[in-house]
């Protein structure tokens, strides 16, 4: 809470009181230098008002639903652009004149590889960037940089070519952690869970719709170029969806709103800079200098060309910096970067490569013969994962939301990470489709037969959807709620998602290794290799106990009953002891005039 003291107006017939009036704020005063947030003005936050005995009453903030639409459009176009690469990449890259047929799965890694590492190079600076220009000039960017990608890797016919191309993809991209930064802008803590679970539905929709689009139109349509068709139709995807960004999508970046329209923002930047680069005296130091003359009248004539010149360019710099949302903050990398924001982003790092480590080992693990692994053909192996994504629509719609107002985004999240350490320790002990397989594994399994294998199978990848959604949404809504202000917002998101490349970039690569080098290991050699990460997960999940705070959880949410009755009970002891205090001060304020009187006597003697 926050105090102020407030002095009264003077008055001829009364004496000023001395006495100090406290105002209390019901929100925190303004940190940065920009234009202080009200509730009148964002037509996205709740209005919150104070009773009059300090109490505090609010309730859940509407959720802005056009907007979220066209961010969901914005996440499930380039979901669904994404995800249809997957399906033919093999296939392209054997065409490729300059790949041995026997080292496909290894150039497969590379250009995967290549188009992560380029995000994990950029995913910060893009974040940056949004906090200085705003939101939606950083998602449109994005957006026209990967059609522009997607047309080219449809032409592309050397290893070399693909390559180049999805790094350029990877470097230009930074639109899915601008698009968590604008849910949390649009959203507050009353309703940001409800918004920030559908976020996982949209990839997972990302996930159904893309590969099938790759699949179904790879080698269709041109000879000379087989892999165009798809390439195109996602390229057309992210057009439109470019046109929808530029019509329908609002600037989230409260200090970006009252500029000028990003057109003519753009218009005045690149004048700036054309002039600037191409004339020897541009339009705009003529205007300086013609200012400064009227400003200053004949005290203008006594400054030097130099001086003129340096002052003009001086003005002119100050009116280009107009054109850009002032996000100068107090906060310091301390403030950012505290204790929780650091086990965070740990610990995020370390769920990513979990997941994505368990995406790449679990199709490894099922096509392998036995007794490595269960001999899965590819279309079993689709069905599964198809049960898989079905199982994430169907959590976060019904049962997270329940699961986060009941536990906190802290406990879900821990969730998560021990979910996964669950999945990794289970997978190498499903069963088998036939016993001669089992018997090659010395018992180690608990039951045979198909039935029993997809029964086990899909109690497995429950777990492990469900700890992947579940942990994704609240590791979301925690960084979101780790941001001391929403001018750094972006950065933060920018940097999750860096650590989030780095894990795709690293983990199919070490998984992937990993379980060819124990493949001849018995028994049991694929147990080294989930056991391995699930080790790793383990500690993220020892480490996310570190992240404490009531702050991190969204508005209206409590600690449970035993830790407000200890607060309680500590506030009872605290206000028992003031009591005590102040009836001793009282007592001795109260002694007799002779006790008082003695001891001024001494002091006067000493």
């Amino acid at each position: 809470m926050h105090f102020s003291l407030s002095r009264p107006e003077s008055n001829a017939q009364r004496k000023p009181s001395t006495t100090p009036h406290y105002q209390t704020f019901p929100t925190a005063p303004p940190r940065n230098k920009g234009r202080p947030p009200s509730d009148s003005e964002s037509p996205y936050r709740s209005s919150r008002g104070h009773s009059r005995n300090g109490s505090e009453s609010s309730h859940d903030t509407p959720l802005p639903k056009r907007q979220l639409v066209v961010l969901a459009v914005i996440a499930l176009c380039e979901q669904t652009a994404l995800n249809s690469i997957s399906p033919y990449l093999p296939r392209m890259t054997g065409t490729f004149p300059d790949v041995d047929p026997r080292q496909v799965g290894t150039y497969v890694g590379t250009i995967a590889s290549a188009f992560a590492l380029a995000q994990f190079a950029t995913n910060f600076l893009w974040g940056w960037l949004s906090d200085r220009v705003g939101r939606k000039p950083v998602i449109l960017a994005g957006t026209f940089s990967t059609a522009a990608c997607f047309f080219a890797f449809g032409f592309c016919r050397t290893l070399w070519q693909a390559i180049l191309v999805q790094t350029l993809m990877g470097l230009l991209n930074g639109n899915q952690g601008v698009v968590s930064t604008c849910l949390g802008e649009i959203t507050d803590r009353s309703n940001q869970s409800q918004a920030f679970a559908y976020l996982p539905v949209i990839y997972g929709l990302g996930g159904i719709t893309g590969p099938l689009l790759g699949g179904l139109l790879a080698e269709r349509g041109f000879q000379e170029y087989p892999f165009l068709a798809p390439n195109l139709l996602s390229a057309c995807i992210l057009v439109v969806d470019l046109v929808v960004i530029m019509i329908f999508m609002e600037e989230t970046l409260e200090q970006a709103r009252d500029l000028p329209p990003l057109g003519k923002r753009l218009r005045s930047i690149f004048a700036h800079v054309w002039q600037f680069t191409s004339a020897a005296n541009p339009t705009y130091l003529r205007r300086g200098r013609s200012t400064k003359d009227r400003s200053h009248g004949e005290n203008a004539s006594l400054l030097t060309e130099d001086e003129t010149s340096s002052v003009s360019a001086s003005s002119s710099i100050e009116g280009l910096s107009n054109l850009l949302p002032d996000t100068s903050t107090d906060f310091t990398s301390k403030h950012v970067f505290n204790r929780n924001t650091l086990i965070l982003l740990g610990t995020y790092l370390v769920f990513q490569l979990s997941n994505i480590s368990y995406n790449s080992l679990y199709p490894i693990f099922a096509q392998a013969p036995a007794p490595t692994g269960r001999a899965l053909s590819s279309e079993e192996i689709g069905l599964s994962l198809s049960f898989a994504g079905l199982v994430t629509i169907a959590f976060q719609i019904g049962i997270f939301g329940k699961l986060r107002e009941k536990f906190g985004n802290k406990a879900t999240y821990r969730f998560g990470l021990g979910g996964f350490v669950i999945a990794f320790i289970l997978m190498p002990f499903v069963g088998y489709k036939n016993e001669k397989d089992a018997e090659t594994d010395n018992g180690l399994v608990i039951s045979t037969g198909k039935v029993a294998l997809w029964v086990e199978l899909g109690v497995v990848l429950l777990i492990k959807t469900v700890a992947t959604v579940g942990g994704l949404t609240s590791a979301l809504l925690l960084i979101t709620n780790s941001a001391p202000t929403h001018a750094i917002l972006g950065r933060l998101n920018g940097l999750a998602q860096t650590l989030s490349a780095g894990g795709r970039a690293v983990g199919p690569l070490l998984s992937g290794s990993l379980f060819s080098a124990v493949v001849e290991v018995r028994p049991k050699g694929e147990a080294i290799a989930f056991g391995t990460f699930g080790g790793i997960a383990f500690l993220g999940f020892l480490c996310s106990f570190g992240i404490t705070g009531s702050s991190l959880e969204a508005e209206g949410w409590h600690e449970d009953s035993e830790e407000d009755s200890e607060d309680e009970e500590a506030s009872n002891s605290s206000s028992s002891t003031d009591a005590v205090d102040r009836s001793e001060r009282g007592a001795e304020g109260q002694s007799s005039p002779k006790h008082q009187k003695s001891k001024s006597t001494g002091s006067a003697e000493d």
